[in-house]
């Protein structure tokens, strides 16, 4: 039989023939062309979504690409043609939709789009919950299917048009063995009796989704260790944040195309110890690209040095609940981590999956607090734990 040549995980799921890869999907990059994944849609109880953005080439980042596998039928949906997405975004609300590290996708599809997904299946959290080590898309698709995804096309500009073959055929793939790879997960954390800790974990994802993306403040330039910067280098960072902020923007790239933020840091940290501007800035080189720029970070940076210290920005006021753990406090952190760090391995998953540090900082402090700071599932696995009889 040919099903012996598939991979294990293929070969223990009874009833998969869907080929490797698909044979073929629908473009939809005209008006008149939606109804066909709406009629589709209309038809299903779920469906199974990606999102491809143009992040790594543009300033604001924008929805390009959306794949759906609906049935057995592959739609590829160019978010950037002149398209009437809105029936498209109502129908899609009341649906399940399996998705693969979802949470990048539902901040982006709620920030740009309005949308708020009622259900879904994360195949990435299902893996991280059954412990496996290789929790990417294309990890998982090359142990379960012995399908290898084209790592160039991963990295490629959505935003360019016309869309190449090679992309689209990539974009096919990434929601072709969703269902697949949705039964095989929900086989093993049914076994270990996981499937409750998955359900609350993307609820969780759906409601940090509506959240979006974080707004700006007027302290995002204090990066890295800036609170190690004298008053000169406060100014200058401030100074040369913002100066590639305006570039960025006016290039209409990714700030750190702009140049790194490892390099922000040195020409502040130079500020704090150099005289001149010639001598903070006589190592810095923004490549041939961004070169043209350079007079303008001058100025960015003269600017910074004349900048009186006590007009920056203020420092948001401590949080009482990030203040300094007592003495008792830091004890009872240290056992409820081991604790934490005891289970966890006897689950065979990451530690942090039950608690991070943040959130074992808040129940060393308040161990009352225990079902308001975690996931029913986390709670009830740390309830019992003599760290928090103490």
């Amino acid at each position: 039989m040919i099903s012996r040549f598939l991979p294990h995980p293929v070969r223990r799921l009874l009833g998969v023939s869907a080929p490797l890869r698909p044979t073929g999907y629908q473009l939809i990059d005209r008006p008149g062309q939606l109804e066909p994944l709406l009629a589709a849609l209309e038809r299903a109880d779920e469906a199974c979504l990606d999102t491809e953005a143009d992040n790594m080439f543009h300033y604001r980042v924008r929805v390009c690409l959306l794949q759906f596998l609906v049935g057995k039928d592959i739609y590829l949906v160019d978010v950037l043609a002149p398209l009437d997405l809105k029936p498209l975004w109502q129908l899609l609300a009341k649906k399940h939709l399996v998705m693969h590290g979802s949470d990048f996708d539902l901040r982006l599809l709620h920030d740009r789009c309005g949308f708020r997904a009622q259900s879904i299946f994360d195949t990435m959290l299902a893996a991280q919950l059954l412990g496996l080590k290789r929790i990417g898309l294309a990890s998982l698709l090359e142990d379960n299917f012995g399908v290898k995804l084209d790592k160039d096309s991963q990295k490629a500009n959505w935003s360019k048009r016309p869309l190449t073959p090679k992309l689209l055929d990539y974009a096919a793939l990434d929601v072709w063995h969703l269902p697949a790879l949705r039964d095989l997960l929900t086989k093993d954390l049914t076994r270990l009796n996981r499937l409750k800790w998955l359900d609350q974990q993307c609820r969780a994802q759906i409601a940090a989704g509506t959240e979006g993306f974080a707004p700006a403040t007027e302290n995002d330039w204090r990066i890295g260790k800036s609170e190690k910067l004298r008053a000169r280098g406060q100014g200058v960072l401030h100074a040369v944040w913002h100066w590639r902020e305006r570039q960025a923007q006016q290039l209409d790239t990714p700030p750190f195309k702009v140049c790194s933020t490892d390099l922000l840091l040195r020409v502040s940290f130079a500020a704090d110890t150099e005289d001149s501007v010639e001598q903070i800035l006589r190592d810095v080189n923004l490549g041939k690209r961004h070169g043209r720029i350079f007079p303008s970070l001058v100025e960015a940076v003269r600017a910074g040095l004349e900048r009186d210290p006590r007009t920056l920005p203020r420092r948001p006021g401590r949080d009482s609940s990030h203040a300094p753990l007592t003495q008792s406090e830091v004890a009872r952190l240290d056992r409820i981590k081991a604790d934490r760090d005891k289970i966890a391995a006897g689950l065979k998953i990451e530690s942090t999956l039950i608690a991070n540090r943040a959130q074992l900082v808040q129940i060393a402090r308040s161990p009352g607090n225990l079902d308001s700071l975690l996931l029913p599932w986390q709670a009830d696995l740390l309830r019992g734990v003599p760290s928090l009889a103490d």
